[in-house]
């Protein structure tokens, strides 16, 4: 069956350049964006509640732009002002960018990853006399504490804030060919949203391992997997199917 409508489980590009434009260019096929899960802060109270007192560490880690919003968030809330020496260890390059939304890039010591959190740990390591804190969310991977446990290092969870399902009620009757997904989250809010839901002729696209065995646990159909060596990123894996299946006759 061809594909004309795609529905992507995250909030819409800001970014004129999207792939997904893109792609919806060039397949003329139409693509909508809803987010299935969305972020919600906790209180600066619920915070402490979990010991934390913000004087007591000298380096932040932080795994992506919710992490980094959350953390000056609570530390506003609390009125603390982060000292200049603090360190920032960001998982990415796209999170330490967005860092700069709060600090003075060249003033502060910040360090890098490349990608995945495992990438990140060279440099935890090297600065092992600081005392780390990890602002999350509920839905921490396991790998990450498995990984700071494994460098002996001293470091703190703290909940900054939760992942949360949103109300998808209106969608009720919508079809769409594919349903993208990008954590097992979103699988969660499709089956809360609508529990008798049956994949029928929708295929489902799905990014990472995880993903891919959270769908596969309610009893789905991986149709389009990302990333593989060919196929990287999500949107030239959707490419490669529509490509595949709006050509057959």
């Amino acid at each position: 069956m061809k594909v004309k409508t795609i529905l992507v489980s995250q909030p819409e590009p800001k970014i004129e350049n999207s792939p997904y434009f893109d792609l919806q260019e060039k397949q003329k096929v139409k693509i909508d964006f809803r987010p299935f899960i969305h972020v919600e802060g906790v209180s600066a109270k619920d915070v402490r509640q979990q010991k934390v007192d913000l004087s007591n560490y000298t380096a932040i880690i932080l795994t992506s732009r919710n992490s980094v919003d959350h953390f000056f968030r609570v530390a506003n809330e609390m009125r603390f002002k982060v000292p200049d020496s603090m360190k920032y260890f960001c998982q990415s390059e796209a999170v330490a960018f967005y860092l700069q939304k709060y600090v003075v890039y060249r003033k502060r010591k910040i360090y890098v990853g490349k990608r995945s959190f495992e990438d990140l740990s060279p440099l935890i390591k090297k600065y092992k006399d600081e005392n780390f804190l990890l602002p999350t969310t509920d839905k921490l991977k396991p790998e990450v504490p498995t990984t700071l446990n494994a460098l002996n290092v001293k470091w703190k969870e703290a909940i900054f804030y939760k992942t949360v399902i949103s109300d998808l009620s209106d969608l009720a009757d919508v079809y769409y060919d594919v349903l993208v997904f990008f954590s097992p989250s979103g699988i969660e809010s499709l089956f809360h949203n609508f529990p008798d839901f049956k994949q029928n002729n929708t295929r489902i696209a799905v990014f990472g391992n995880t993903t891919i065995k959270a769908v596969e646990a309610h009893g789905l159909r991986v149709d389009i997997a990302a990333p593989t060596p060919e196929t990287p990123s999500m949107t030239m894996a959707l490419e490669k199917y529509i490509e595949k299946v709006n050509k057959a006759k």
